[in-house]
Protein backbone atom coordinates (compact mmCIF):
# COMPACT_ATOMS: atom_id res chain seq x y z
CA UNK A 1 0.00 0.00 0.00
CA UNK A 2 1.30 3.43 -0.96
CA UNK A 3 0.79 6.61 1.05
CA UNK A 4 1.63 10.04 -0.32
CA UNK A 5 2.02 13.03 2.01
CA UNK A 6 1.70 16.49 0.48
CA UNK A 7 3.16 18.72 3.17
CA UNK A 8 2.04 22.33 2.87
CA UNK A 9 4.27 23.65 5.63
CA UNK A 10 5.03 27.24 4.56
CA UNK A 11 8.38 27.75 6.32
CA UNK A 12 11.12 25.63 7.93
CA UNK A 13 10.11 26.88 11.38
CA UNK A 14 6.41 25.98 10.99
CA UNK A 15 5.12 23.67 13.75
CA UNK A 16 4.54 20.70 11.49
CA UNK A 17 7.77 18.77 12.15
CA UNK A 18 6.35 16.83 15.10
CA UNK A 19 3.14 16.08 13.19
CA UNK A 20 4.88 14.84 10.06
CA UNK A 21 7.39 12.79 12.08
CA UNK A 22 4.66 11.08 14.10
CA UNK A 23 2.64 10.52 10.94
CA UNK A 24 5.57 8.92 9.12
CA UNK A 25 6.34 6.70 12.12
CA UNK A 26 2.76 5.49 12.30
CA UNK A 27 2.52 4.79 8.58
CA UNK A 28 5.80 2.89 8.47
CA UNK A 29 4.89 0.83 11.53
CA UNK A 30 1.72 -0.24 9.71
CA UNK A 31 3.62 -1.36 6.62
CA UNK A 32 2.81 1.54 4.31
CA UNK A 33 5.17 2.41 1.47
CA UNK A 34 5.59 6.12 2.09
CA UNK A 35 6.57 9.21 0.12
CA UNK A 36 6.69 12.59 1.83
CA UNK A 37 6.76 15.65 -0.46
CA UNK A 38 7.58 19.04 1.07
CA UNK A 39 5.71 21.26 -1.36
CA UNK A 40 7.60 24.49 -0.65
CA UNK A 41 10.71 22.80 -2.09
CA UNK A 42 8.96 21.84 -5.34
CA UNK A 43 8.60 23.88 -8.49
CA UNK A 44 4.84 24.31 -8.81
CA UNK A 45 3.41 27.20 -10.77
CA UNK A 46 -0.03 28.62 -10.16
CA UNK A 47 -2.97 27.14 -12.03
CA UNK A 48 -3.49 29.34 -15.10
CA UNK A 49 -7.24 28.73 -15.26
CA UNK A 50 -6.96 28.02 -19.00
CA UNK A 51 -8.42 24.48 -18.83
CA UNK A 52 -5.68 23.28 -21.20
CA UNK A 53 -5.43 20.17 -18.99
CA UNK A 54 -8.92 19.36 -20.32
CA UNK A 55 -8.91 20.66 -23.91
CA UNK A 56 -5.30 20.73 -25.15
CA UNK A 57 -3.37 17.99 -23.36
CA UNK A 58 -6.16 15.97 -21.69
CA UNK A 59 -5.24 14.95 -18.16
CA UNK A 60 -1.90 16.78 -18.13
CA UNK A 61 -1.37 20.35 -16.90
CA UNK A 62 -0.09 22.69 -19.59
CA UNK A 63 2.60 23.91 -17.16
CA UNK A 64 5.53 21.49 -17.25
CA UNK A 65 6.73 21.50 -13.66
CA UNK A 66 6.54 19.27 -10.58
CA UNK A 67 2.74 19.42 -10.48
CA UNK A 68 2.59 16.81 -13.26
CA UNK A 69 4.71 14.27 -11.40
CA UNK A 70 2.76 14.83 -8.20
CA UNK A 71 -0.56 14.42 -10.04
CA UNK A 72 0.71 11.08 -11.36
CA UNK A 73 1.82 10.00 -7.88
CA UNK A 74 -1.68 10.77 -6.57
CA UNK A 75 -3.15 8.38 -9.13
CA UNK A 76 -0.63 5.72 -8.08
CA UNK A 77 -1.14 5.95 -4.32
CA UNK A 78 -3.73 4.32 -2.06
CA UNK A 79 -3.84 7.09 0.56
CA UNK A 80 -3.37 10.79 -0.13
CA UNK A 81 -2.51 12.81 2.97
CA UNK A 82 -2.85 16.60 2.91
CA UNK A 83 -0.95 18.41 5.66
CA UNK A 84 -1.40 22.16 6.13
CA UNK A 85 -1.91 24.99 8.58
CA UNK A 86 -5.58 25.89 8.87
CA UNK A 87 -5.75 29.28 7.16
CA UNK A 88 -9.10 31.08 7.58
CA UNK A 89 -10.58 27.56 7.58
CA UNK A 90 -8.89 26.63 4.30
CA UNK A 91 -5.56 25.09 3.38
CA UNK A 92 -2.58 27.42 3.39
CA UNK A 93 -1.47 28.75 0.02
CA UNK A 94 1.51 26.36 -0.17
CA UNK A 95 -0.72 23.28 -0.23
CA UNK A 96 -3.50 25.02 -2.17
CA UNK A 97 -1.11 25.71 -5.04
CA UNK A 98 -0.88 21.95 -5.68
CA UNK A 99 -4.52 21.24 -4.88
CA UNK A 100 -5.54 23.69 -7.62
CA UNK A 101 -3.81 21.42 -10.15
CA UNK A 102 -5.92 18.40 -9.21
CA UNK A 103 -8.53 19.24 -11.84
CA UNK A 104 -6.29 17.49 -14.38
CA UNK A 105 -7.19 14.22 -12.65
CA UNK A 106 -10.91 14.56 -13.39
CA UNK A 107 -12.86 15.15 -16.60
CA UNK A 108 -14.46 18.39 -17.77
CA UNK A 109 -17.77 16.58 -18.26
CA UNK A 110 -20.42 16.56 -15.56
CA UNK A 111 -22.32 13.89 -13.69
CA UNK A 112 -24.70 13.78 -10.73
CA UNK A 113 -23.72 12.48 -7.29
CA UNK A 114 -26.54 12.38 -4.74
CA UNK A 115 -28.46 14.92 -6.80
CA UNK A 116 -25.54 17.35 -7.04
CA UNK A 117 -23.43 18.12 -10.12
CA UNK A 118 -19.74 17.12 -10.09
CA UNK A 119 -17.06 16.40 -12.66
CA UNK A 120 -16.81 12.86 -13.99
CA UNK A 121 -13.82 10.74 -12.91
CA UNK A 122 -10.88 10.37 -15.30
CA UNK A 123 -9.50 7.27 -13.60
CA UNK A 124 -11.01 3.97 -12.52
CA UNK A 125 -9.75 4.39 -8.96
CA UNK A 126 -8.71 7.20 -6.66
CA UNK A 127 -6.93 7.18 -3.29
CA UNK A 128 -8.57 7.57 0.07
CA UNK A 129 -7.90 10.96 1.66
CA UNK A 130 -6.67 12.08 5.06
CA UNK A 131 -6.53 15.84 5.64
CA UNK A 132 -4.63 17.05 8.70
CA UNK A 133 -4.63 20.70 9.68
CA UNK A 134 -2.95 22.45 12.55
CA UNK A 135 -3.83 25.64 14.41
CA UNK A 136 -2.26 27.41 17.36
CA UNK A 137 -5.45 27.86 19.40
CA UNK A 138 -8.95 26.37 19.24
CA UNK A 139 -11.14 27.97 16.57
CA UNK A 140 -14.43 26.15 16.10
CA UNK A 141 -15.49 28.12 13.02
CA UNK A 142 -12.20 27.60 11.18
CA UNK A 143 -12.16 23.92 12.10
CA UNK A 144 -15.70 23.41 10.79
CA UNK A 145 -14.80 25.09 7.50
CA UNK A 146 -11.63 22.99 7.21
CA UNK A 147 -13.53 19.75 7.78
CA UNK A 148 -16.18 20.76 5.25
CA UNK A 149 -13.54 21.67 2.67
CA UNK A 150 -11.73 18.36 3.15
CA UNK A 151 -14.97 16.44 2.59
CA UNK A 152 -15.86 18.49 -0.49
CA UNK A 153 -12.41 17.82 -1.95
CA UNK A 154 -12.76 14.11 -1.25
CA UNK A 155 -16.17 14.05 -2.92
CA UNK A 156 -14.90 15.81 -6.03
CA UNK A 157 -11.78 13.61 -6.16
CA UNK A 158 -13.73 10.36 -5.69
CA UNK A 159 -12.08 9.25 -2.45
CA UNK A 160 -13.97 6.28 -1.03
CA UNK A 161 -12.97 7.19 2.52
CA UNK A 162 -12.34 10.72 3.76
CA UNK A 163 -10.86 11.34 7.20
CA UNK A 164 -10.04 14.75 8.63
CA UNK A 165 -8.10 15.65 11.76
CA UNK A 166 -7.04 18.92 13.39
CA UNK A 167 -4.08 19.35 15.72
CA UNK A 168 -4.41 22.26 18.14
CA UNK A 169 -1.47 23.82 19.96
CA UNK A 170 1.51 21.64 20.85
CA UNK A 171 0.24 18.27 22.08
CA UNK A 172 2.61 15.84 23.76
CA UNK A 173 4.24 13.16 21.64
CA UNK A 174 1.95 10.58 23.19
CA UNK A 175 -1.22 12.55 22.51
CA UNK A 176 -0.13 13.27 18.95
CA UNK A 177 0.59 9.60 18.31
CA UNK A 178 -2.83 8.68 19.68
CA UNK A 179 -4.57 11.23 17.45
CA UNK A 180 -2.79 10.08 14.30
CA UNK A 181 -3.33 6.42 15.11
CA UNK A 182 -7.04 7.10 15.44
CA UNK A 183 -7.20 8.79 12.05
CA UNK A 184 -5.30 5.97 10.35
CA UNK A 185 -7.52 3.40 12.07
CA UNK A 186 -10.55 5.21 10.65
CA UNK A 187 -9.03 5.06 7.16
CA UNK A 188 -8.41 1.33 7.59
CA UNK A 189 -12.04 0.78 8.64
CA UNK A 190 -13.35 2.89 5.77
CA UNK A 191 -14.95 5.18 8.34
CA UNK A 192 -15.19 8.73 6.97
CA UNK A 193 -15.14 11.60 9.45
CA UNK A 194 -18.42 13.34 10.27
CA UNK A 195 -18.72 16.87 8.94
CA UNK A 196 -20.05 19.63 11.21
CA UNK A 197 -22.41 22.28 9.93
CA UNK A 198 -20.62 24.88 7.83
CA UNK A 199 -20.65 28.32 9.49
CA UNK A 200 -23.07 30.48 7.55
CA UNK A 201 -21.38 32.96 5.21
CA UNK A 202 -24.35 35.30 5.59
CA UNK A 203 -23.64 38.72 7.05
CA UNK A 204 -25.17 39.85 10.30
CA UNK A 205 -27.22 43.07 10.15
CA UNK A 206 -24.86 46.03 10.38
CA UNK A 207 -25.41 49.09 12.50
CA UNK A 208 -26.04 52.21 10.49
CA UNK A 209 -22.69 53.62 9.44
CA UNK A 210 -21.28 56.36 7.31
CA UNK A 211 -21.95 56.08 3.56
CA UNK A 212 -19.17 54.46 1.58
CA UNK A 213 -16.80 56.99 0.00
CA UNK A 214 -14.11 54.75 -1.49
CA UNK A 215 -14.25 51.14 -2.70
CA UNK A 216 -11.42 48.88 -3.88
CA UNK A 217 -12.01 45.82 -6.05
CA UNK A 218 -9.50 42.97 -5.77
CA UNK A 219 -9.73 40.70 -8.81
CA UNK A 220 -8.48 37.21 -7.97
CA UNK A 221 -8.47 35.56 -11.39
CA UNK A 222 -5.51 34.70 -13.63
CA UNK A 223 -7.58 35.93 -16.59
CA UNK A 224 -7.51 39.42 -15.00
CA UNK A 225 -9.60 41.91 -17.01
CA UNK A 226 -10.97 39.17 -19.29
CA UNK A 227 -12.37 37.16 -16.39
CA UNK A 228 -15.88 36.56 -15.13
CA UNK A 229 -14.64 37.75 -11.74
CA UNK A 230 -13.75 41.13 -13.26
CA UNK A 231 -17.09 41.26 -15.09
CA UNK A 232 -18.99 40.73 -11.84
CA UNK A 233 -16.85 42.94 -9.63
CA UNK A 234 -16.56 45.62 -12.30
CA UNK A 235 -20.32 45.84 -12.68
CA UNK A 236 -20.69 46.33 -8.93
CA UNK A 237 -18.08 49.09 -8.97
CA UNK A 238 -19.90 50.81 -11.84
CA UNK A 239 -23.08 50.90 -9.77
CA UNK A 240 -21.18 52.22 -6.76
CA UNK A 241 -19.51 54.89 -8.88
CA UNK A 242 -22.95 55.95 -10.07
CA UNK A 243 -23.74 56.65 -6.42
CA UNK A 244 -20.73 58.88 -5.96
CA UNK A 245 -18.30 56.28 -4.63
CA UNK A 246 -14.65 56.60 -5.68
CA UNK A 247 -13.46 53.24 -7.02
CA UNK A 248 -10.19 51.45 -7.76
CA UNK A 249 -9.44 48.01 -9.23
CA UNK A 250 -6.36 45.92 -8.36
CA UNK A 251 -5.45 42.68 -10.15
CA UNK A 252 -4.00 40.35 -7.50
CA UNK A 253 -2.25 38.03 -9.96
CA UNK A 254 -0.09 40.87 -11.28
CA UNK A 255 0.52 42.44 -7.88
CA UNK A 256 1.81 39.82 -5.45
CA UNK A 257 5.27 39.27 -6.97
CA UNK A 258 6.25 42.94 -6.71
CA UNK A 259 7.17 44.39 -3.28
CA UNK A 260 6.33 47.88 -4.56
CA UNK A 261 2.90 46.79 -5.81
CA UNK A 262 2.22 44.93 -2.55
CA UNK A 263 2.86 48.08 -0.54
CA UNK A 264 0.59 50.02 -2.89
CA UNK A 265 -2.06 47.33 -2.34
CA UNK A 266 -1.84 47.69 1.44
CA UNK A 267 -2.07 51.49 1.15
CA UNK A 268 -5.10 51.25 -1.13
CA UNK A 269 -6.86 48.91 1.28
CA UNK A 270 -6.09 51.13 4.27
CA UNK A 271 -7.79 54.07 2.53
CA UNK A 272 -10.90 52.12 1.45
CA UNK A 273 -14.25 52.05 3.20
CA UNK A 274 -15.27 48.97 1.21
CA UNK A 275 -13.10 46.10 -0.06
CA UNK A 276 -14.60 43.80 -2.69
CA UNK A 277 -12.89 40.49 -3.52
CA UNK A 278 -13.99 38.77 -6.75
CA UNK A 279 -12.60 35.34 -7.62
CA UNK A 280 -13.41 32.03 -9.33
CA UNK A 281 -13.91 28.86 -7.30
CA UNK A 282 -10.83 26.61 -7.53
CA UNK A 283 -11.28 23.10 -6.11
CA UNK A 284 -13.92 24.15 -3.56
CA UNK A 285 -12.07 27.21 -2.26
CA UNK A 286 -10.09 30.29 -3.26
CA UNK A 287 -7.27 30.06 -5.84
CA UNK A 288 -3.85 29.71 -4.21
CA UNK A 289 -2.64 33.22 -5.17
CA UNK A 290 -5.80 34.71 -3.66
CA UNK A 291 -5.22 32.71 -0.48
CA UNK A 292 -1.63 34.00 -0.46
CA UNK A 293 -2.90 37.56 -0.85
CA UNK A 294 -5.26 37.17 2.09
CA UNK A 295 -2.42 35.69 4.17
CA UNK A 296 -0.32 38.79 3.42
CA UNK A 297 -3.16 41.20 4.11
CA UNK A 298 -4.04 39.52 7.42
CA UNK A 299 -0.39 39.60 8.50
CA UNK A 300 -0.08 43.28 7.57
CA UNK A 301 -3.28 44.08 9.47
CA UNK A 302 -2.37 42.08 12.58
CA UNK A 303 -3.91 43.71 15.64
CA UNK A 304 -6.04 46.16 13.64
CA UNK A 305 -9.82 46.37 13.79
CA UNK A 306 -11.93 48.73 11.75
CA UNK A 307 -15.40 49.36 10.38
CA UNK A 308 -14.13 48.84 6.82
CA UNK A 309 -16.56 46.60 4.96
CA UNK A 310 -15.35 43.44 3.21
CA UNK A 311 -17.47 41.51 0.71
CA UNK A 312 -16.75 38.64 -1.67
CA UNK A 313 -18.15 37.69 -5.07
CA UNK A 314 -17.36 34.23 -6.39
CA UNK A 315 -18.42 32.12 -9.33
CA UNK A 316 -18.11 28.45 -10.21
CA UNK A 317 -18.55 26.27 -13.28
CA UNK A 318 -21.19 24.10 -11.64
CA UNK A 319 -24.81 25.12 -12.20
CA UNK A 320 -25.46 25.16 -8.44
CA UNK A 321 -24.08 28.20 -6.64
CA UNK A 322 -23.96 26.40 -3.28
CA UNK A 323 -20.66 24.79 -4.32
CA UNK A 324 -19.21 28.18 -3.35
CA UNK A 325 -20.45 28.09 0.26
CA UNK A 326 -17.16 26.88 1.73
CA UNK A 327 -15.20 29.56 -0.15
CA UNK A 328 -17.48 32.32 1.12
CA UNK A 329 -17.16 30.94 4.65
CA UNK A 330 -13.38 31.21 4.25
CA UNK A 331 -13.77 34.85 3.18
CA UNK A 332 -15.92 35.61 6.19
CA UNK A 333 -13.34 34.01 8.50
CA UNK A 334 -10.61 36.06 6.86
CA UNK A 335 -12.57 39.26 7.44
CA UNK A 336 -12.87 38.50 11.13
CA UNK A 337 -9.20 37.59 11.54
CA UNK A 338 -8.06 40.63 9.54
CA UNK A 339 -10.15 43.01 11.63
CA UNK A 340 -12.59 43.86 8.85
CA UNK A 341 -16.40 43.97 8.96
CA UNK A 342 -18.00 41.20 6.91
CA UNK A 343 -20.78 42.65 4.77
CA UNK A 344 -21.72 39.47 2.91
CA UNK A 345 -20.95 37.41 -0.14
CA UNK A 346 -22.51 36.60 -3.50
CA UNK A 347 -22.12 33.30 -5.35
CA UNK A 348 -22.91 32.62 -8.99
CA UNK A 349 -23.29 29.17 -10.52
CA UNK A 350 -22.66 28.57 -14.21
CA UNK A 351 -20.00 31.25 -14.40
CA UNK A 352 -18.83 29.89 -17.74
CA UNK A 353 -21.88 31.46 -19.36
CA UNK A 354 -20.44 34.91 -18.70
CA UNK A 355 -16.88 34.03 -19.75
CA UNK A 356 -15.62 37.53 -19.05
CA UNK A 357 -18.33 39.37 -21.00
CA UNK A 358 -19.37 42.68 -19.41
CA UNK A 359 -22.76 42.11 -17.78
CA UNK A 360 -24.30 45.12 -19.51
CA UNK A 361 -23.75 43.36 -22.85
CA UNK A 362 -25.40 40.08 -21.87
CA UNK A 363 -29.06 40.96 -21.94
CA UNK A 364 -31.35 38.40 -20.35
CA UNK A 365 -28.55 35.89 -19.79
CA UNK A 366 -27.30 37.97 -16.86
CA UNK A 367 -30.55 39.54 -15.69
CA UNK A 368 -30.47 37.96 -12.22
CA UNK A 369 -26.81 38.79 -11.67
CA UNK A 370 -27.25 42.41 -12.66
CA UNK A 371 -30.29 42.85 -10.45
CA UNK A 372 -28.51 41.19 -7.51
CA UNK A 373 -25.49 43.46 -7.92
CA UNK A 374 -27.76 46.50 -8.27
CA UNK A 375 -29.37 45.63 -4.95
CA UNK A 376 -25.98 44.98 -3.35
CA UNK A 377 -24.68 48.36 -4.55
CA UNK A 378 -27.60 50.22 -2.99
CA UNK A 379 -27.03 48.53 0.38
CA UNK A 380 -23.24 48.73 0.37
CA UNK A 381 -23.16 52.40 -0.68
CA UNK A 382 -25.13 53.24 2.46
CA UNK A 383 -22.86 51.17 4.69
CA UNK A 384 -25.22 48.21 4.98
CA UNK A 385 -24.66 44.50 4.34
CA UNK A 386 -25.66 42.72 1.13
CA UNK A 387 -29.37 41.83 1.52
CA UNK A 388 -30.49 38.21 1.52
CA UNK A 389 -32.68 38.85 -1.51
CA UNK A 390 -29.59 39.77 -3.54
CA UNK A 391 -27.80 36.59 -2.41
CA UNK A 392 -30.73 34.42 -3.49
CA UNK A 393 -31.12 36.25 -6.78
CA UNK A 394 -27.45 35.90 -7.70
CA UNK A 395 -27.67 32.15 -7.05
CA UNK A 396 -30.75 31.74 -9.25
CA UNK A 397 -29.93 29.90 -12.52
CA UNK A 398 -30.58 31.79 -15.75
CA UNK A 399 -31.20 28.54 -17.65
CA UNK A 400 -32.28 25.03 -16.53
CA UNK A 401 -29.45 22.86 -15.21
CA UNK A 402 -30.03 20.15 -17.84
CA UNK A 403 -29.56 22.68 -20.63
CA UNK A 404 -26.43 24.09 -19.02
CA UNK A 405 -24.92 20.59 -18.76
CA UNK A 406 -25.77 19.83 -22.38
CA UNK A 407 -24.21 23.04 -23.66
CA UNK A 408 -21.15 22.60 -21.43
CA UNK A 409 -20.49 19.10 -22.76
CA UNK A 410 -20.66 20.30 -26.36
CA UNK A 411 -18.51 23.31 -25.53
CA UNK A 412 -15.61 21.25 -24.20
CA UNK A 413 -15.46 19.23 -27.40
CA UNK A 414 -15.64 22.39 -29.49
CA UNK A 415 -12.81 24.00 -27.52
CA UNK A 416 -10.67 20.87 -27.99
CA UNK A 417 -11.15 20.87 -31.77
CA UNK A 418 -8.35 23.34 -32.65
CA UNK A 419 -5.90 21.05 -30.82
CA UNK A 420 -7.15 17.89 -32.54
CA UNK A 421 -7.90 16.11 -29.27
CA UNK A 422 -11.71 16.14 -29.21
CA UNK A 423 -11.71 12.33 -29.26
CA UNK A 424 -9.08 12.09 -26.50
CA UNK A 425 -10.75 14.17 -23.79
CA UNK A 426 -11.27 11.11 -21.58
CA UNK A 427 -7.64 10.00 -21.85
CA UNK A 428 -6.13 8.84 -18.49
CA UNK A 429 -2.44 9.69 -19.07
CA UNK A 430 -1.20 8.41 -15.72
CA UNK A 431 -3.18 5.16 -15.82
CA UNK A 432 -0.20 3.22 -17.17
CA UNK A 433 1.60 3.62 -13.85
CA UNK A 434 -1.48 3.23 -11.66
CA UNK A 435 -1.70 0.18 -9.41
Amino acid sequence: MKALILNGSPTPDAPDAAISAALCDQLQSRGWELEHILLREQKIGTCAGDFFCWIRSPGVCNTNDDNREIAAKIVECDLLILLSPVTFGSYGSTLKRMVDHLIQNVLPFFTHIDGEVHHQPRYARYPNMLAIGWMETPDAASEAIFRTLARRNALNMYARTSVCGVVTGSPSAGDLTTQIAGWLDAVARGDSSPVPALPSPSADPLAAGEPIRRAVLLVGSPRTAKSTSFALGGYLLEQLAGRGVETQTIQLYTTLSSPVKRQALFAALDSADLIVLAFPLYVDSLPAPVTAALEMIAAERAGKRSTQRFVAITNCGFPEAHHCDSALAVCKRFADQAGLTWAGGLALGGGGMINGTPLAQMGGRARYGRKALDMAAVALASGQAIPREAVDLMAKPNIPAWLYLLVAGLSWRQQAKPYGVQKQLRKPPYQKTAA
